[in-house]
């Protein structure tokens, strides 16, 4: 059991780096999952995500202070608001925008109502 949780940490790790390029793609989230899977397969591997310079810092500011910085909010914002402006460009129904702007109307609230680092 305890190389499946690894396994799982890595890919999740693998698919935050992915996220920090693609902006689509939420970094953070999948970081929280790396660090709890590792957490449950490897603390070496585990101390290693949270002291990590780049990828540490937004999992300790959320397992802290449930924070998120101003930043990652921003670029969230400016990511979702980008996928609203490409959705009835490459055709998508009017329903589907319509249902993807709100929940991303639900993401941006929770964002925005989290604390700062």
């Amino acid at each position: 059991m305890r190389y499946l949780w690894i396994g799982f940490g890595w890919l999740f790790v693998g698919l935050g780096v992915i996220g920090i390029a693609l902006p689509l793609l939420p970094t953070t989230p999948f970081l929280l999952l790396a660090a709890l899977c590792f957490s449950r397969g490897s603390e070496k591997i585990h101390s290693w995500l949270l002291n990590h310079p780049t990828l540490g810092p937004p999992i300790h500011d959320w397992q802290t202070n449930r924070a998120i910085s101003r930043r990652s909010k921003v670029v969230a914002s400016l990511s979702m608001m980008a996928l609203l402006i490409i959705t009835p460009l490459v055709g998508a129904p009017l329903w589907a925008a319509a249902l993807q702007g709100a929940v991303l109307c639900v993401v941006a609230t929770f964002l925005w109502t989290r604390r700062e680092p």
